[in-house]
């Protein structure tokens, strides 16, 4: 696919313009504890105060959607020395701010696609809690919540995660094997599709084709991001750098497994700056492509 073109707008919008666009809530300013605004400061493409939620609600994705698969992001953090996890989990290397991207870049897409390691990890629960965040979704015309979708090779899912216990959530499973789910609280669908055709590629294109998915948000772990790249098949980067040490240790960067043929090209649409940490925006691969 061929990397966006991006034209960032003021982040000054004015109510009018939003009362136009369909309601007053699509504009509103990220707000830290008491309220107070999160101001990022943009240094790429031009020096700025901008509003994230401004940004982030202008993405449409779901736009760029081909025929035969979701537009497909991935959202990471690292520390500065290149580790994705402290002691385990990647919780340590963030705060409020990062928070708000990861939880404004789910208001966005269909579907939150995670690998099962990071399920467990990361203790994953309901994709959306707050219901304002599904009220903005439901006002721009999608589902309530993005629909959860997982990929095992295995079978080996933890299904005690709280987000298979969640009522309101609707969750896809991949697996080679049927699972069982019958006890648990969740809306759960398991597709099951040979070990032989198992790949990323097929799991795409029938999110695509089955599930009306056009955009898809991938938050890791680390092989399966390594994964999408060597099939080709991650269009944009969120990377926030951490302004944190790990030092050593065992924690994966923010892509695993076995090295490329060659060099993927990342190609920068933004980079924001909040309290030291630094968000990038990448388009992935080679322009025109």
């Amino acid at each position: 696919m061929r990397p966006p073109t991006v034209a960032i707008s003021s982040p000054r919008l004015s109510a009018r313009r939003c009362t136009a666009a369909g309601s007053l809530t699509a504009f509103r300013r990220v707000t830290g504890r008491f309220g107070r605004p999160l101001v990022f400061r943009q240094l790429i493409p031009e020096p700025a105060e901008v509003d994230v939620a401004e940004l982030l609600s202008s993405l449409d994705f779901g736009s760029r959607g081909g025929a035969e698969r979701p537009y497909t992001v991935v959202n990471f953090i690292s520390s500065a020395d290149g580790r994705a996890a402290f002691q385990g989990r990647s919780g340590a290397l963030g705060d409020e701010a990062d928070r708000a991207v990861f939880h404004g870049l789910r208001e966005q897409v269909d579907a939150v696609f995670v690998g099962t390691g990071t399920l467990r990890m990361e203790h994953y629960g309901r994709l959306l809690r707050k219901p304002e965040r599904r009220s903005r979704r439901e006002l721009a015309g999608r589902t309530p919540e993005p629909l959860a979708c997982i990929v095992t090779r295995t079978g080996d899912v933890p299904l005690d995660a709280p987000l298979f216990s969640e009522p309101e959530q609707h969750v896809v499973v991949f697996s080679p094997m049927e699972l069982n789910v019958a006890r648990l609280g969740a809306q759960i669908e398991v597709v099951t599709i040979d070990p032989g055709e198992l790949t990323l590629t097929t799991v795409l294109r029938r999110l695509r084709s089955h599930h009306g998915v056009s955009s898809l948000l991938c938050e890791g772990g680390p092989t399966v991001f390594g994964s999408l790249l060597r099939e080709g098949l991650a269009d944009e980067l969120f990377l926030t750098i951490s302004p944190k040490l790990v030092g050593g240790g065992s924690a994966p960067t923010i892509a695993s497994g076995p090295e490329l043929p060659e060099l993927t090209p990342l190609h920068p649409i933004w980079l924001l700056e909040h309290s030291g940490s630094l968000y990038l925006r990448y388009a992935v691969g080679t322009m025109g492509s």
